[in-house]
């Protein structure tokens, strides 16, 4: 951060780290200070992703343009998050079995992942899956490609690490030395160099081109938990293990030259800044994230100072120098950090946990000194009693959160397991219809006006000749059967007017005259039909239609008639349907609209969540 303070001839440029909200003008990205690591310690807790359905977050990979952050989960699935508002984009099914790693090329054009089988599945950016091999028998832990692209490396739980072409996906050597479960590989940024974590406590280094193990490195006592090469210049490796500490070795003399220590558990990921070499990020297995600078040794009171192997006379066989937390997020997460990945800017952090919850990290503002008090940094209970953390508004905060998720992801899933709506026979169940009773219109019943010619009569017995012109298509059905069926309970009966029977006549006023009965011998209905009830308006020679059958369109019904719709609402009233008007897709479903940009900055600035730029 700039000084603003003039400089006087001879004078030492004071050290101002933070002074006021004012300096807000002069923070630049990590790109523009590279020698001040101190002003990119992600601190503080800027939001808090969660999906519908909840997953344990195995790893966190941004990608390579820094627009969105991926996430594998225990269940295999894949989900995008937008790097600016951190709000749910997309999630996709991508692995039948848990997700245990993911790895960009340097050319930015392909993804590779793999899962606790031991699949490992090409990927390009637009996540279109284009190629699948079956890597290792056991879970695959560990993946790095190589500076050109042209190959890449994988470690699994069979002890073995194997070297694959990218390009024709075929295997090229397979590397043997470790006794146990390997669980972390690293390939150098620059050079042919291979280093590998296991359980068996050791630190290896190999060939890739000869598959030869060159050293061992022996200065964890525990299972390793990961391997990782500095990205910026390549001459420092970290490494972490279940001894609650992290150790940084120099690959020039092949010893460990720094101790990090202040975690209370076992350290089970790692992060190095994309563009200050001195910044370290870990995570622990009680959810703490520690952040470390390591060229300040920053000892307590009652450690006595202690100097670097490079400041030494004897930089060989000196000491480690003990390096200890710049800073420290105890409650960081409720669970075990899986996972953490700088943003390609350097100025985010994203952190995936045990807790279900991905979380994003970044620098307080210049004059913020209340996030030391949140409830990430001393506790709930704690950020409760001095006021800097709402219980209640935190939970109903988290319940809005999880619901605009919920919203975000419905909309953007297609749901193409419920059956279509189609307008069917009432009674029957949804999406099933009965041939022969399902007819969008039936001759001579439409609803223009002209008179309705009356329906011949058919001889005694003669049957219903298939596609006979002039009639409905009934396909070998007989309404009678289907009376029938209903009586016997093996289809349900239509719905029953005024809780049972049909609708009662005037008692006052005289009875509605009888409706004439259909010619005799007519087909296709059944004998001893109830009476039509009264204002039904059919046409001369029509017979009543059984129970259950649609009404034909144009066919005019008293308002209010039992077991039909009321006006207004053709697919069963305001809950079952919608309004007629655009409703292409036979009484299906529609989705609202997505909100636009401007409605949803809106939506934002009415939570208080965005505040315009003075």
């Amino acid at each position: 951060m700039r000084n603003r303070r003039p400089r006087y001839k001879n004078v030492a440029m004071p050290e101002v780290e933070r002074p006021s909200a004012s300096y807000v003008v002069d923070m630049t990205p990590p790109a523009a200070r590279v020698a001040s690591a101190a002003e990119s310690i992600p601190a503080k807790a800027v939001h808090s992703s969660l999906n519908k359905v909840k997953h344990p977050i195995n790893v966190v990979k941004w990608t390579p343009e820094g627009r969105r952050l991926l996430t594998g989960s225990t269940s295999g699935e894949f989900t995008l998050w937008n790097g600016m508002g951190f709000n749910f984009e997309t999630i996709m099914q991508a692995h039948e079995a848990a997700i245990r790693c993911v790895e960009y090329t340097h050319t930015d054009d392909w993804l590779l992942s793999a899962d606790q089988t031991g699949v490992v599945k090409y990927w390009q950016t637009n996540f279109n899956n284009v190629k699948e091999i079956q890597a290792h028998p056991e879970a695959v832990r560990g993946l790095a490609i190589a500076p050109t692209d042209s190959k890449f490396v994988t470690c699994a739980d069979d002890t073995m690490l194997k070297i694959w072409d990218f390009a024709s996906s075929t295997e090229e050597s397979t590397l043997t030395g470790h006794g146990w479960e390997v669980k972390s590989v690293d390939w150098h940024p620059t050079k042919g160099l291979l280093v590998s974590g296991s359980k068996d406590h050791q630190v290896k280094f190999w060939d890739p081109r000869t598959g030869r193990c060159l050293t061992t490195l022996h200065g964890h006592k525990n299972p390793i938990s990961k391997t990782m090469f500095e990205p910026v210049q390549g001459n420092l490796l970290a490494t972490c293990a279940r001894d609650h500490t992290a150790r940084i070795f120099d690959i020039r003399m092949m010893r460990d030259v720094l101790l990090l220590k202040g975690h209370d558990k076992d350290i089970t990921t790692m992060a190095w800044h994309p563009f200050h070499k001195n910044l370290l990020s870990t995570g622990a297995q009680d959810g703490a994230i520690i952040h470390y600078l390591l060229d300040e040794q920053n000892a307590p009171d009652d450690v006595p100072p202690s100097i670097s192997p490079y400041d030494s006379g004897d930089p060989q066989n000196a000491p480690a120098q003990t390096i200890y937390p710049a800073h420290k997020i105890r409650e960081a997460h409720d669970y075990t950090v899986w996972s953490m990945d700088w943003h390609p800017l350097g100025h985010i952090l994203a952190s995936g946990s045990n807790d279900r919850v991905t979380r994003f990290w970044a620098r307080p503002r210049p004059g913020d000194t209340s996030y030391v008090k949140d409830r990430y940094h001393i506790g709930q209970e704690a950020a409760e009693a001095q006021g800097t953390y709402d219980g209640r508004q935190g939970r109903r905060r988290r319940a809005e959160e999880e619901e605009l998720e919920a919203e975000d992801e419905a909309e953007g899933l297609v749901d193409q397991k419920m059956p279509s709506r189609m307008p069917g026979m009432p009674g029957l169940p949804p999406g099933l219809t009965l041939p022969g009773l399902n007819a969008p219109e039936l001759p001579g019943l439409g609803g223009n006006g002209a008179p309705h010619p009356p329906l011949p009569p058919l001889p005694t017995g003669f049957p219903m000749p298939p596609g006979a012109p002039g009639m409905p298509p009934f396909q070998g059905i007989d309404p009678a059967r289907i009376a029938q069926l209903i009586q016997s309970g093996a289809l349900p009966p239509p719905p029953i007017p005024h809780h049972g029977g049909p609708p009662q006549p005037n008692a006052n006023g005289p009875p509605p005259p009888p409706f004439p009965p259909p010619p005799g011998g007519f087909p296709g209905f059944p004998p001893g039909m109830p009476p039509m009830p009264p204002g039904m308006q059919l046409p001369h020679g029509m017979p009543p239609l059984p129970p259950g059958m649609p009404m034909p369109p144009g066919m005019q019904l008293p308002p209010g008639f039992p077991g039909f719709p009321p006006p207004g609402f053709p697919n069963g009233g305001p809950v079952g349907g919608q309004n007629g008007s655009g409703n292409e897709g036979g009484g299906g479903r529609r989705r609202a609209p997505l909100p636009d940009q401007d409605e949803m900055l809106q939506e934002e600035m009415r939570q208080g969540r965005y505040r315009k730029a003075r």
